[in-house]
């Protein structure tokens, strides 16, 4: 991965470095990690997430988490996931669809002016798939896409082995690909994007309940709960489908605080799939929860940083 461009005049961390420190902003939490170069989480925490979750207010809050987590700054470097795309240097949230008031911020900047330590920056579901390939579902994965189910709808591809982001940087948001011309207006501006139809808001507007609510009717076999997490499931397949054939993953990793109601859309899921998928497309395609669960997004950051901001 190449090495963040605009860092500021923090020299890069040295081999004697052991720590590096990984945060996830998401819409709900801030979930702040520890790691060595190893992989062992030394610390975390997770905070709420101010609302509204201002630029100004989230930094304020993850300045506060940082000197909780490592108040003697043992740690070298900063990653951080943010959700939505961010600028080709590593360093400005260009826009957090689903944050007020998060366009072209310098988060990058803001952090390193009060830690003195650098700090690099991707989108979070890229951060979550770096997580997975290097401590969770993902290692010794090749070809992989990862699809963040929360609060948006956020995504990752991997191929061969490395993280795909396109020209700018900024490829691959499978949330944002058109399901339905007609379905619901995106915040990004699309119509009836995959994120209105497999959000924590799309359950909530095709169910009335929250998912944990839906998934708990579920699990007592709920006529009704069972037929929306069979709706929900066909949505998503019919989004993956169209990703399969772009990239044709060996595995498909689903992220996010719905991801663990899989057991209750699976199957609606893997008959989307077959109905839409030439064999050839879905030959050997697993699709596997993350492992490291909401800790996937941290994890990744702290990778992130240790691959941008370490020496060779």
């Amino acid at each position: 991965m190449a090495t963040a461009r605009g860092c500021c005049s923090f020299p890069p961390a040295s081999n004697a470095v052991q720590q590096i420190i990984g945060i996830d902003i998401g819409g709900t939490a801030l979930k702040l990690g520890s790691f060595t170069k190893t992989g062992h989480c030394c610390a975390h925490l997770q905070l709420t997430t101010p609302q509204p979750a201002t630029p100004g207010a989230v930094t304020t809050a993850l300045l506060e988490g940082l000197e909780r987590l490592d108040p003697h700054h043992q740690a070298g470097t900063i990653g951080v996931g943010v959700p939505g795309p961010i600028d080709g240097t590593g360093r400005v949230a260009q826009v957090a669809i689903n944050l007020p008031g998060w366009h072209h911020v310098p988060l990058a900047a803001w952090l390193e002016a009060q830690q003195e330590r650098p700090v690099t920056m991707a989108n979070d579901a890229n951060c979550a798939a770096l997580g997975e390939l290097w401590l969770g579902a993902g290692q010794g994965v090749q070809d992989m896409v990862l699809l963040s189910l929360g609060t948006g709808v956020g995504g990752a591809v991997i191929l061969g082995g490395k993280l795909f982001s396109g020209r700018l940087g900024i490829a691959a948001e499978p949330g944002l690909i058109l399901l339905d011309p007609h379905g619901p207006h995106c915040n990004s501006g699309n119509h009836g994007s995959l994120e209105q139809h497999c959000s924590i808001a799309a359950i909530k507007g095709l169910s009335g309940l929250e998912p944990e609510e839906l998934a708990e009717r579920a699990a007592q076999e709920e006529p009704t709960a069972l037929a929306h997490w069979q709706t929900y499931g066909r949505h998503l397949g019919m989004g993956i489908a169209s990703l399969a054939y772009l990239f044709t993953p060996e595995r498909v990793l689903l992220g996010g605080g719905i991801a663990g109601s899989l057991p209750y859309f699976r199957t609606a899921l893997e008959q989307e799939l077959e109905q839409r998928l030439l064999p050839m497309f879905r030959q050997g395609m697993d699709i596997m929860p993350c492992a490291l669960g909401n800790g996937a997004g941290r994890a990744g950051a702290a990778r992130l940083a240790l691959d941008r901001l370490s020496p060779p």
